[in-house]
């Protein structure tokens, strides 16, 4: 590299730094942030605005135009995925699982905590976002609070359980289809490598703080929670619904929205409501307003790719990515358990903001695309637990009266110890 390009190198990772600090401080969305710093870098590396040659990288085309439309297979699915989740809302199953869940657990704080936990996994690996986590949220937080579980506890449990949902719910792995050019068959094969270390830590931790913490207060006013399904007769069959758009996945290969299409069908036909048009079309519009902030995140994190993949950036970067890549089974497990961290706060290892651009750049360094996603994927856990940016821990520790930093502190370590784990299993598995 000449001395210019090393500026331009210094440069580019100076204004990441600047942007990173701004997202940790929440002085600026990550839904600017993206697209302002993929612009930025173009700028500084010298990218072109326009060019009259169409092999040429330039801002307007390749990095605007173009990386807006990078993760529409991903946006897709994240649609679809919303759309599910509304009409497990709307047909009353949601709801449905957790009164089972409920009457199973009785009066046991233990088994009404781990009960819950795999309840709300299940319903979160059908549906994400906000919407579904405050509606499972008001239902189970409540109940768990009555039977005199703390208030930290019953938040670890919801944030745990989004965490384990995240992995299984197909609508996110496109993510990984549109970066890392991997089919979702190859990435259902690794799927249980980050995920089992995640729900037997999550047990356990669940279980080691309600023994520590003793009894919380069991005093807590119930939430209206008339609507959304309340009072529907469920037949029992349909609560398996939320594992179908899975079971498909995983067991037939089948893609990601075809699946998840099967899925709502399916629940409507096992349901069989009494509007069943008006619910599919209004849970498709409701499901896209819960995911509108999502998509538009989608929109910048595929600018900020095609900018770091641009050839006068990614020729800057790149360098500067073989230095620190781990190019051995030892390497790759201590490089990513130490920096696991660095997933939370929006950093360069969060897949929703930074770290699928650095994916990338692994890649095209030369690590392989299922051992980049492996360790996005594991390093995730981390983020979806701990990070008190998420809006999700957000509205819980609100919710419940919890100290959002406390569950930052108390569970990091335990997400760190599951990435470990994850890592030492995947580790001979991609080298």
């Amino acid at each position: 590299m000449t001395t210019l390009m090393w500026f331009q190198a210094i440069g580019i990772l100076l204004v990441f730094l600047i942007f990173v600090g701004l997202m940790m401080a929440r002085k600026l969305p990550t839904i600017l942030a993206l697209p302002l710093m993929a612009v930025i870098f173009a700028v500084i590396a010298g990218v072109p605005w326009m060019s009259s040659d169409p092999e040429t990288a330039t801002i307007a085309k390749t990095i605007l135009s173009a990386g807006s439309m990078r993760l529409s297979g991903a946006i897709a699915g994240l649609v679809f995925g919303a759309w599910f989740g509304q009409i497990l809302n709307k047909v009353g199953i949601t709801k449905s699982i957790i009164r089972k869940a409920a009457e199973l657990a009785g009066d046991k704080p233990v088994l009404i905590a781990v009960l819950f936990f795999a309840t709300a996994s299940i319903i979160f690996s059908a549906a994400g976002g906000l919407g579904m986590v405050i509606l499972v949220g008001t239902i189970v937080i409540p109940i768990m609070l009555t039977a005199g579980i703390s208030q930290f506890v019953a938040s670890i449990v919801v944030v745990s359980a989004v965490g384990v949902g995240a992995l299984f719910n197909v609508s996110n792995w496109a993510v990984y289809v549109d970066v890392l050019g991997l089919s979702v068959a190859e990435i259902a094969d690794y799927t249980l490598v980050a995920a089992l270390p995640l729900i037997a830590l999550s047990v356990a931790m669940i279980i080691f703080y309600i023994k520590k913490d003793g009894k919380g207060r069991k005093a807590w006013a119930m939430p209206n929670t008339t609507g959304g399904g309340e009072g529907k007769k469920v037949p029992t069959i349909a609560l398996i619904s939320p594992l179908v758009p899975v079971i498909l996945v995983f067991a037939f290969k089948l893609d990601i929205v075809p699946a998840v299409v099967i899925g709502a069908l399916v629940t409507i036909l096992l349901t069989w409501p009494k509007r069943p048009i008006h619910v599919l079309s209004s849970a498709l519009i409701e499901g896209i307003q819960d995911i509108a902030g999502a998509m538009a995140l989608m929109i910048g994190i595929g600018i900020l790719l095609n900018s770091v993949m641009a050839p006068q950036v990614s020729s800057l970067i790149s360098p500067l990515i073989e230095a620190v890549l781990p190019t051995n089974p030892i390497m790759y497990i201590v490089f990513f358990t130490l920096l696991s961290p660095l997933a939370i706060y929006r950093g360069p290892l969060n897949v929703w903001g930074l770290g699928s651009g650095i994916a990338a750049l692994f890649v095209s360094a030369g690590m392989t695309p299922i051992a980049a996603m492996l360790a996005l994927r594991v390093v995730s856990n981390v983020q979806a637990v701990s990070d008190p940016t998420n809006s999700h821990n957000v509205w819980v520790a609100d919710f419940t009266k919890s100290d959002i930093n406390e569950i930052l502190k108390k569970t990091l370590p335990w997400m760190m110890v599951s990435v470990l784990i994850s890592m030492l299993i995947g580790a001979f598995m991609v080298f």
